[in-house]
């Protein structure tokens, strides 16, 4: 008994010790943590491949791991974006990537869910960077209205940064972004977006009506390759251009559980509710037709991503799959976070992260 009293004291003695040096060791242990987070870059530790990261898993409905709809590319020491959800930017540096070194954006349309990060982005690349020209963002036509009313909202920015910071932060010559337009390409047929260093990124046409121009893209590197869908839905084009690649990112919402809350909205009668989940049933693939597509294609691993709805009770995940899983088994859905390897010239899928 008494061996226990001491024991107790000496605990609360230690406790109260700590509690008045807190100050102390908060300051000690927030050093590391500015010299570990500030000295990060992922893309320097991966190896010569092919690598994705979801930085956005989600679509336009709030969920707590899957943001709005962003992916990471990496090709070698290459870095870029497929769109730029809401929360993408920041989920970008929390993965460990430097937002300064993105190389560019590629947008698949002009939702506002799959844009509404791009000033975010832009800045952070700006003001974060060793930059001397603005931020490319390659999409089909259209982009450059969407690039120019970003600047045009970002223009009172760009100029309080760089009189605050001056050029050796906040260069002029690299604010905002640039907008490089292609054509949208006919059903059956790539139109090449960028080439450099090893990369190819071809851009494809899918099917998002009434949303017009819709595209996706395909990535390829030392013998690696992947294939981001964007919003569409089933489509024969995808299935074409997805033949024999090593990963395919495919949207998904799923339509049992959007009647599910079609159903709630209507019995409530919250007409508004009611009428959108009425209304995106027809403009999106389902988790059964996304797994047809990539068992039809023979790609080597399937990523769901643009989740809807919000995967967010124990088990729904199975809700959402609705026997996919039975189709194509070599499946993973997307949280934030969720990162792949391609090593190059190689055919391991190496799947390095299951989320945030």
């Amino acid at each position: 008994m008494k061996k226990t009293l001491i024991a107790l004291a000496l605990l609360a003695a230690v406790a109260a010790i700590a509690y008045s040096q807190r100050a102390t060791i908060a300051t000690r242990l927030m050093a590391k943590g500015l010299e570990s987070r500030m000295g990060a870059d992922i893309v320097a530790e991966l190896e010569d491949g092919l690598h994705l990261a979801l930085c956005g898993a989600g679509g336009p409905m709030p969920a707590p791991n899957a943001s709005g709809p962003c992916v990471a590319v990496v090709a070698g020491k290459q870095l870029f974006m497929v769109d730029a959800g809401t929360d993408g930017p920041r989920n970008l540096a929390r993965m460990g990537y430097q937002p300064g070194t993105v190389r560019g954006v590629f947008l698949t349309h002009f939702h506002s869910d799959h844009i509404d990060g791009l000033g975010e982005i832009s800045t952070l690349r700006w003001a974060g960077g060793d930059n001397a020209t603005p931020l490319p963002v390659y999409g089909p036509r259209g982009v450059e209205r969407v690039v120019d009313g970003f600047n045009a909202a970002y223009a009172q920015d760009f100029t309080y940064r760089h009189e605050h910071h001056g050029d050796l932060v906040a260069p002029m010559s690299a604010a905002g972004m640039q907008a490089i337009p292609f054509d949208k390409p006919p059903m059956g047929e790539l139109t090449l977006v960028y080439e450099g260093e090893g990369l190819k990124v071809e851009m494809l046409a899918v099917d998002h009506s009434p949303v017009e121009p819709a595209v996706g893209y395909r990535f390829s590197y030392k013998g690696r390759s992947l294939l981001i869908t964007g919003d569409t839905t089933k489509q024969a084009n995808i299935r074409k251009f997805s033949e024999g690649i090593d990963l395919l990112v495919h949207e998904a919402l799923a339509p049992n559980l959007v009647n599910m809350m079609n159903a709630t909205a209507r019995r409530l009668g919250n007409q508004i509710m009611a009428k959108i989940t009425y209304d995106i049933l027809d403009y999106h693939a389902s988790p059964v037709e996304a797994a047809e597509t990539a068992r039809d294609a023979g790609v080597g691993h399937l990523l769901y991503y643009h989740i809807v709805p919000p995967l967010v009770i124990p088990g729904q995940d199975l809700l959402y799959l609705n026997g996919a899983e039975d189709i194509f088994p070599n499946y993973t859905i997307g949280e934030d976070g969720v990162a792949f390897t391609l090593p190059a010239n190689s055919k391991e899928i190496i799947k390095t992260s299951a989320g945030l």
